[in-house]
């Protein structure tokens, strides 16, 4: 897979390595260039770049990048300048990092839903989520097994839990199922929350949107959302 990072501090540095250990091409964007030297030799591409200048961004292979995220760690308004430029590029995916409660408001407001907060969530967690394709959040539980957030694969849905057969195939549970409802936030703008179903059964039938909270061996369920 393909990543731009821009902001290559010790949040995005550490990230835009660990991606380029796991087999992925990484795009290292900074407009230091001591803050490059430090990764150009541990990431795919390392660029000196102001990110604040459209123009600029657009010579950057976004639109075959399968995700951006936007890791200034320091300046706010760059920040946030840098996450609405590519926002309006309609790139594929689009992450961005809080720095407190205000940027995380006018990250929401430009409409950026996926936000990440590297106090809580670390480089190497968040490393992990990306490796594989529709997860969206994980916990380790041990080096093996993992409780992990996944977008339901579309051929399960409209299926009860015990017709997709997870635990008897791939020896993957599922704990619960996330749904995420539209509401409209202080800016006027469309913002998502989330909904928790609780307990599920194998009665409980999966809807189109559905995230799958599961727990197995990380390996496992690669397997199922590899397919």
């Amino acid at each position: 897979m393909k990543y731009i990072i821009v902001g290559m501090g010790n949040f995005g540095g550490f990230l835009a390595s660990r991606l380029t250990e796991l087999g992925h091409e990484v795009i290292g964007v900074d407009s230091s260039e001591v803050k490059i030297d430090q990764v150009k030799d541990k990431i795919t591409h390392a660029i000196i770049m102001d990110a604040t200048d459209t123009e600029t961004v657009k010579t950057l292979p976004y639109k075959d990048t399968d995700a951006v995220i936007i890791a200034i760690g320091e300046n706010v308004g760059a920040s946030i300048m840098v996450t609405a430029i590519f926002k309006q590029l309609n790139v594929k995916r689009l992450i961005s990092r809080s720095i407190n409660d205000v940027h995380e408001t006018v990250i929401k407001a430009i409409g950026v839903s996926e936000i990440v907060h590297p106090e809580e969530d670390s480089a190497e967690r968040m490393a992990k989520r990306l490796q594989m394709r529709n997860v969206l959040d994980s916990l380790d539980l041990s080096d093996d097994y993992n409780v992990i957030e996944v977008k339901c694969p579309s051929r399960y849905i409209g299926m009860t839990l015990i017709e997709t057969n997870l635990r008897k195939e791939y020896q993957v549970s599922v704990i619960t199922i996330i749904r995420e409802l539209e509401r409209t936030n202080m800016f006027g703008n469309k913002s998502t929350i989330r909904k928790v179903a609780g307990v599920v059964t194998g009665e409980t039938r999966i809807q189109e949107g559905d995230i799958l909270v599961l727990f197995g061996l990380a390996k496992d369920i690669e397997t199922i959302l590899a397919m």
